[in-house]
């Protein structure tokens, strides 16, 4: 399995106006339990050049990914400029995921399966 190839694929699906967590990226491409793995991918430009790296966010929906930008606002605008409300909370910068969250489906999940089986991955 590469695991980089296939968070570029899984990444690629996230909708313009919705975020995903490190985990939910993980769980999609076979390795639940891996979200640390995602953020390191990120972090050192191995998911690809095209990866919407600022629409992937902690668990809790906290904007976590700020030192893989230019700058640490970065993230927060690029997810407001596709109409994502982020809020300052005492913990940091966050977005709602009940409300932006990307709602993959069972569908989406099998599809992204098939995709791996015909590229080898």
């Amino acid at each position: 399995m590469d695991f980089y190839k296939r968070m570029e694929l899984v990444c690629e699906r996230i909708p313009a106006g919705r975020t995903a967590s490190y985990g939910q990226i993980a769980l999609l491409c076979g390795k639940p339990g891996n979200a640390r793995q995602v953020g390191y991918a990120l972090r050192r430009g191995r998911a690809g050049e095209h990866v919407p790296a600022h629409r992937i966010v902690n668990a809790k929906g906290f904007l976590s990914g700020a030192e893989a930008f230019e700058t640490p606002e970065t993230q927060k605008r690029l997810l407001e400029a596709e109409g994502v409300l982020v809020k300052r909370t005492d913990a940091g910068w966050q977005v709602d995921l009940r409300e932006y969250g990307w709602a993959s489906s069972m569908e989406e999940a099998e599809e992204l399966y098939r995709v791996f089986q015909e590229k080898g991955i």
